[in-house]
């Protein structure tokens, strides 16, 4: 990476703002530079954002994203591995919550993260899917490649789906491997039969009381009534009716921990007997058996072109994706991705691209930045993005701006005499469905 690819990353971004280019684009340079900033108003202050702090507010209520290309954009300068090789996918959500905003449109209950044990608890907001690129190594950081608000009318697996499939058209087309890793709640029906279409292998956790079947035996002659559509059931929390494993690996992870890996072949889950997947048990012996830190855990690989599961790589490929935490937690905590109360959920998304067009910037300018530490800070890790973005200013300052500088349009005349605004409309809370409605809909749609 060099000043040059920089500043054509920098040069295709704003290319890809077709409204209100300049603003949004001076609030992405203060984004990335500005440790000050803590509130959304104080993003103005900064020195790369030449206009005034209303154009803030205004360029994410006229402005104009071209999704698609901005998605390409960042496919295309992705720190990618070489032609022929495994490239990790991270799928996630992330909640976006507005409890008080009730002049927000279709904002749905959303569970709150680390409540206590035994408590459910929820709050209005917006969830946001997003996709990203996985580091091989710790510390480098994410890089994101397409981020999409999950409507009250969509399932959060159907969004990534959609993603997913146009993240990897483009990889695959660069001559990569894709595999996606996700969590629990994407090992589901809907999810599935939508990445069977899809030239990725998938490599997802499930619940460890989750059931699969078996392929259907044989009609026998003479046998009347119905065939069977499923064979012996598999469940993962009972050992009786796992059955002899088809793969066996044994070996030891980077403690020096024993870890034993079990495979069974073609189960399939009973909403969608066509799709045959792997269930892998992994077994580490060196687990302290928490909750974060299980002992026994269970994933489903639905490898690409009948692609075998790499039973030894299993538990460190998965381990990647807790790097797409750190991701979220690098964009909230230090990038104000939650901070600013924008009304409507479009602004909130444009929000969120300008966000990954900062993110994804740090990252590409990490190679050109020299450790600028704290009196605190450790010498021995690599980079921080929060590192990056303090010697940002400099950076900036050498590759200029591609928007161009503001220009004076008068004193605005104000309201018209004897108008009054009127209160902006109030929306309710959008609630999903209920349990049984959603299997229903999901057996109808599978």
């Amino acid at each position: 990476m060099n000043l040059n690819t920089l500043n054509t990353f920098r040069q295709q971004v704003y290319e890809s703002f077709e409204q209100a280019a300049d603003a949004l684009f001076n609030t992405m340079d203060a984004l990335a530079s500005e440790p000050a900033a803590r509130s959304f108003p104080e993003l103005s202050l900064s020195p790369f954002f030449v206009r005034k702090w209303p154009s803030l507010y205004e360029a994410f209520e006229d402005g104009k994203i071209d999704a698609e290309r901005l998605r390409e954009v960042f496919v295309q300068f992705a720190p990618l591995p070489g032609t022929g090789q495994h490239v990790f996918l991270g799928i996630d959500t992330s909640s976006l919550f507005r409890p008080e905003a009730l002049t927000s449109a279709d904002r749905v209950l959303l569970p709150l993260p680390n409540v206590p044990e035994a408590s459910h608890a929820v709050s209005p907001g917006w969830s946001i899917s997003s996709v990203v690129l996985l580091p091989q190594e710790p510390g480098q950081g994410t890089f994101v490649l397409d981020s999409r608000r999950v409507e009250s009318s969509a399932l959060a697996t159907e969004v990534a789906a959609s993603q997913v499939l146009a993240v990897v058209d483009l990889l695959v087309a660069r001559g990569l491997r894709p595999v996606v890793i996700g969590d629990r709640w994407y090992a589901c029906a809907p999810f599935l039969a939508r990445m069977t279409d899809v030239p990725a292998s998938c490599l997802l956790r499930v619940k460890a009381n989750r059931v699969f079947y078996r392929r259907a035996p044989a009609r026998q002659p003479g046998q009347r009534g119905a065939s069977r559509k499923d064979g012996a059931r598999f469940q993962c929390s009972d050992p009786s009716t796992h059955g002899e494993p088809d793969a066996r690996w044994e070996g030891t992870d980077a403690h020096g921990k024993r870890v034993e890996v079990q495979c069974w072949n073609q189960l399939h889950l009973r909403t969608a007997r066509w799709i045959e997947v792997s269930v892998i048990q992994v077994i580490r012996h060196g687990a302290s058996e928490r909750r974060r830190d299980p002992k026994i855990s269970w994933f489903v690989w639905k490898g690409h072109e009948n692609e075998p599961a790499p039973l030894a790589e299993i538990s460190p490929t998965y381990r990647l994706r807790y790097s797409q935490e750190h991701g979220y937690r690098m964009d909230k905590q230090v990038l104000l991705w939650d901070v600013p109360r924008l009304r409507t959920p479009e602004q909130t998304e444009r929000w969120t691209h300008i966000v990954a067009c900062a993110h994804n910037q740090l990252v590409l300018a990490r190679p050109l930045v020299s450790g600028i530490y704290q009196p605190w800070e450790t010498r021995r890790s690599g980079i921080t993005l929060t590192q990056v973005r303090r010697a940002m200013p400099t950076i900036l300052t050498q590759l200029g701006t591609p928007a161009r500088p503001p220009r004076p349009r008068g004193k605005a005349p104000g309201r018209a005499k004897g108008f009054h605004p009127r209160p902006a409309p109030r929306h309710p809370v959008i609630r999903k469905t209920g349990k049984k409605e959603k299997k229903r809909k999901t057996a109808a749609s599978t």
